[in-house]
Order: C-alpha cells, then sequence, then structure tokens
C-alpha cells in the first residue's frame, strides 16, 4: 500500500479543526450502562464511574508527520491489565468524533498514569488512513497482542470509506502494521466492530478451535463474521448471529464479545422502538456462537472490550469528558454474582 500524502494530512486536518458532532454532545455513557430494568443474572453490568482511575491527557504530542496536528479529546478506548500494569489505548481527535485521529497509549504503574512517550503509537502512515487511524481495540494472544483500528480514507468517488486495520507487537509499546484485516470485497468500502471474543483477562478466546470477529456495521448491509488462526489472516462468510426482534430495534453496532465460563454475551448499540439510541447484551453457548439464547436492554457500550480488574467488570470511555478537556473515565460493574445457568422465559427479554 502507497505511503500517505502529507498536502492530504493537511487538508483533513483542516477540515477536522472545524468539525461537529451533535451525537457525542448529546449522550452519556451513564445513559446506557448506570441501570439495567430486570436485570437477568447473566448479563454483564451495570456500571458506576470510578473516579480513581481517571486518566487526563496534559500537553500535546510531538507531531511526526510535521503538519502541526494537536488534540482536544481523547475516547473510544480499549484497555488490557499485564504484570500490575493497566494499558490503555485512545483514540485522540482535534474535535470530539472528527476524522484527522491517532492513537495513544498511556500506563498506569502504582495508582499513577504515565503517557506514552512514543504517541502516537498508530498515526497515518499509509494512504488508505489519510482521514486517521482510531477506535484500537486490543487482544492478548500467546507471547504477544494484536490491535486492530480504523483506518479513514475517501474512495475515487469522493466517499469517506472506513477500512479495518490489523497492527501486533510483543511489548504494547512499538506496533507493526500489517495491512488489512478485512479485504475490500468483504468490506465493500465500509466495515466496522472488529469484535472478537475475549475473556475477563484480556486475551482472544477461541471458539470451536479458532478466533472470530463479528462484522456488524457495513459489509453492504450483510452480517459477517470472519474466521482465524492468528488474528492476523482472516477469511469472511455472512453470517446472521443477533436477533433485535424481541427489543423491536435495528442494530448500529457491536461493541464488545465477552467470554465468561459458558456464557458468551455480545453488548451492542442499536436504535429502541423510537428511534432512540440505546444499549443491550445477548447472550449464546460458547459452543454454539450463532444461536442466540436471549437478549436483554442494558449494556456497557464498551468499544474496547471489556475485562475484569480487582475481580469486577470495567471498561472505560470518554464521551462524559467536559468540551475543551481529555479525560478517559473508568467504569465498573457494580452486580457482583454471575450465577451459571441458561436463561429462563422471563429472562428472555
Amino acid at each position: 500500500m502507497k505511503a500517505v500524502d502529507i498536502d492530504d494530512l493537511r487538508a483533513s486536518y483542516a477540515e477536522a479543526l472545524a468539525h461537529t458532532n451533535a451525537l457525542t454532545d448529546r449522550i452519556s455513557t451513564d445513559q446506557f450502562s448506570s441501570s439495567y430494568p430486570e436485570r437477568p443474572a447473566w448479563a454483564i453490568g451495570p456500571f458506576a464511574r470510578d473516579a480513581s482511575l481517571t486518566f487526563h491527557l496534559d500537553g500535546q504530542w510531538a507531531d511526526p508527520t510535521g503538519i502541526g496536528w494537536t488534540s482536544d479529546s481523547i475516547f473510544n478506548p480499549t484497555a488490557i491489565e499485564r504484570d500490575g500494569e493497566l494499558h490503555l489505548f485512545y483514540r485522540a481527535s482535534p474535535r470530539k468524533e472528527s476524522t484527522a485521529s491517532r492513537i495513544g497509549h498511556a500506563v498506569r504503574r502504582d495508582g499513577v498514569w504515565t503517557d506514552s512517550q512514543a504517541n502516537p503509537v498508530i498515526y497515518p502512515t499509509l494512504q488508505n488512513e489519510t482521514l486517521g487511524c482510531e477506535d484500537p481495540k486490543v487482544y492478548a494472544v500467546g507471547d504477544g497482542y494484536v490491535l486492530f483500528y480504523n483506518a479513514i480514507r475517501r474512495t475515487e468517488d469522493g466517499e469517506v470509506a472506513c477500512d479495518i486495520m490489523v497492527a501486533t507487537s510483543d511489548d504494547l509499546e512499538h506496533w507493526e502494521k500489517r495491512g488489512l484485516a478485512v479485504p475490500y470485497d468483504v468490506s465493500q468500502n465500509w466495515a466496522k466492530g472488529a469484535v472478537v471474543p475475549r475473556d475477563a483477562d484480556g486475551n482472544a478466546v477461541r471458539i470451536g478451535g479458532e478466533y472470530l470477529m463479528f462484522l456488524s456495521e457495513g459489509c453492504g448491509g450483510r452480517p459477517m463474521v470472519g474466521h482465524s488462526d492468528d488474528l492476523v489472516q482472516w477469511t469472511f462468510a455472512e453470517q446472521p448471529y443477533l436477533d433485535l426482534t424481541p427489543l423491536n430495534g435495528s442494530l448500529h453496532e457491536v461493541a464488545c464479545a465477552v467470554v465468561d465460563g459458558d456464557h458468551l454475551v455480545l453488548d451492542f448499540f442499536y436504535a429502541d422502538e423510537n428511534g432512540d439510541f440505546a444499549a443491550a447484551q445477548a447472550l449464546y453457548s460458547p459452543d454454539d456462537p450463532f444461536t442466540q439464547l436471549a437478549v436483554h436492554r442494558g449494556g456497557s457500550l464498551a468499544w474496547g472490550g471489556l475485562q475484569k480488574l480487582t475481580g469486577e467488570w470495567t471498561f472505560a470511555q470518554g464521551w462524559d469528558a467536559p468540551a475543551g478537556t481529555r479525560e478517559m473515565y473508568f467504569y465498573r460493574s457494580t452486580h457482583h454474582t454471575t450465577p451459571r445457568h441458561q436463561p429462563t422465559t422471563e429472562e428472555e427479554a
């Protein structure tokens, strides 16, 4: 793939500086995750903010592209704990939800956050990244790590396109870009939701002997599932897996997938019966990952995945940061028991 053009990056950055987004100005993490009506035993959450884990970004990164890039918003993160350290990967944008994003890395050691001197750890270097690199999802596999991110570009017709890219690392600090995870004949110039089932420690989990990737937005409207042996090379096939009929809703995007014992839970963003934004979770068995057993309104919208910290399901999000501040808030489960049983009829909706 060709290298990015610096003049195109300058134009993208100028466009991003003028961006406003009514969506993120009116939604809050609390509206999705702070309470669940009639919570079934298998659901993960609800959640409350843990102020002791808040990350605040100070200063501006050095700009490796030389266009004068700066950020004023951080959001859509992923977190993973290793060897007593909490690693946070986050999207930094010139304006909240604008294009021209880059990906940063911070580490919490002994209760103190330190932003990486290597930031941005992922930034536009390839032609299909002209409009930015955003929305990291990190998975541990063996002795290494795999990071999926969205590369934003324009098609020859001038339309905005979204590619799912993959990078690998053995230290969570230095990343090698490995190219497209989802080929163009699958994405049809738009794919989102590189959701791979992950366990409570952030490890990618094999389902039926292989890794699965749930794609939920784009792909010409087809529900697609990826199959891989190494998280880098993928094949895809159309596979329905989510039925929102009990919710009278329509899917926007799957946020994450959690394997917890004999439960596989998909957490997702959808439009409810009134067309309003909502979150929900669906239950499956890892032995039958495409047969939905139950669905329930109430979810985390943890785009980068859920994982347990000190025994509690935890995720991060930056939607609620006041305008002009760069803060990342962490949310922890307020419900501590997860009995292992199949749902009853009353729990199915």
